[in-house]
């Protein structure tokens, strides 16, 4: 399992109710949610991850998810090309932020479009999803960049669910080739040299999970997914994700970890 001992993170701007979303929970609360970003941040600090603080930017009310706009690996870090075309500006501060930590940097270019949020890391192997956000010319660079540096790479192709936004969605890789998945995708192809975990369906938004080190980061309030990962002998820390769930964000979407 790789050892994280980094994470970019980004606050909330003050336009944050204003970004895409498709769940029906209602307007975030934005004192509430830089709360819960503050929390989020501890936890990554207690999981052993010295933090880099990008400034918000209300010209982008998305941008506290970080880990569209690249995809970050032990040898390179790969600048995104995101598929919604409101978030493509919010490529430029995370590219200026990450020479500072990679000497070499690749770009996903048009018409490819590629979501960090359906990038799947396990291992040395990585799962690509094909969404509405990343499209098969982006999954095609990406497989090639990957391939160059010694990674392997399959396609998991998720258009035809109404559930899942992104492949992180429904999918985490909870190391010791373990995933944790929803139900409609656990049986996919590309699963089936792993031991895959899967979710009750009122559990689903625990799908997405973050495995940092000796703990695992969960969306509070889903007990079943709580304990079976505990059993694993994990660390369990909780983590309240009300407003960003308004906005179809989670745990992942707001780091880049490395």
């Amino acid at each position: 399992m790789t050892q994280f001992r980094r994470a970019i993170v980004r606050p909330p701007s003050r336009t944050f109710a204003d970004g895409l979303t498709s769940a029906q929970f209602g307007l975030p609360d934005l004192d509430k949610a830089r709360e819960q970003h503050t929390t989020y941040c501890a936890a990554l600090e207690r999981c052993g991850l010295t933090l880099t603080h990008l400034p918000p930017d209300d010209a982008f009310p998305d941008s506290t998810f970080v880990e569209d706009p690249a995809i970050v690996t032990s040898k390179l870090a790969i600048i995104a090309n995101p598929g919604a075309p409101s978030r493509r500006g919010e490529v430029t501060i995370i590219a200026a932020a990450l020479p500072e930590f990679f000497e070499r940097i690749a770009r996903i270019a048009a018409p490819g479009t590629v979501d960090g949020g359906d990038i799947c890391q396990a291992d040395d192997h990585f799962f690509i999803g094909l969404s509405e956000r990343t499209n098969e010319e982006g999954a095609r660079q990406l497989a090639t960049l990957l391939a160059r540096e010694g990674f392997t790479s399959s396609v998991v192709d998720i258009r035809a669910s109404s559930k899942v936004l992104h492949l992180k969605t429904s999918v985490s890789y909870l190391g010791d080739r373990r995933l944790v998945a929803m139900r409609e995708i656990a049986d996919h192809a590309a699963f089936r040299d792993y031991d895959v975990i899967t979710v009750a369906p009122e559990e689903n938004y625990a799908a997405n999970l973050l495995r940092i080190n000796e703990f695992v980061v969960l969306a509070a309030g889903f007990p079943k997914i709580a304990k079976t990962v505990a059993d694993f002998g994990h660390t369990i820390v909780p983590l309240d994700m009300s407003e960003f769930r308004k906005m179809d964000g989670s745990l992942s979407c707001l780091s880049l970890r490395f």
